[in-house]
């Protein structure tokens, strides 16, 4: 079997292509109704409600939890790899964009006063609260219980 053929037949794989699909959908309806404007860039940005990186690892984990048994060694990896996931992104990556907003409204004060600073901004929009990581989970979570059987 081609590598091609083994890729589009993975149902697993598509299952957390699914659920990525899905979240950053969802990320550009709220953007609309809560901001009142279509911005297609939550498409593809970091951050946000829901979490997507939270609902392809859940997914995928549950899928493996299904399709290949719970206690799998697969699923431990995939459960273990879900887990450092969901905590860099409530962690490191949530301060790295704490920090990017300090750090822009610095250079933005400086420019302001004259400063001969780029005008570039970094990427505040990192990480998750809480909140994001559960609801990008529980929207894994209802993909793969949906999608994995048959």
């Amino acid at each position: 079997m081609s590598v091609i053929r083994q890729l589009l037949e993975n149902r697993i794989l598509w299952i957390g292509v699914l659920s990525w699909f899905v979240a950053q959908t969802a990320k550009v309806v709220l953007t609309l109704i809560v901001e009142k404007h279509l911005d297609w860039s939550r498409m593809w940005g970091l951050g946000g409600m829901p979490s997507s990186h939270t609902s392809v690892v859940v997914s995928v984990t549950v899928a493996v939890g299904i399709r290949m048994g719970f206690n799998s060694a697969l699923f431990a990896i995939s459960a273990a790899m879900a887990l450092i996931t969901m905590t860099d992104a409530m962690g490191v990556r949530r301060q790295a964009g704490k920090q990017a907003a300090v750090l822009n409204r610095v250079v933005q004060e400086l420019v302001e006063n004259g400063g001969d600073l780029p005008e570039e901004t970094l990427k505040e929009l990192l990480g998750h609260t809480p909140l994001q990581v559960f609801v990008g989970g529980a929207l894994g979570l209802i993909i793969a219980i949906i999608a994995a059987r048959g």
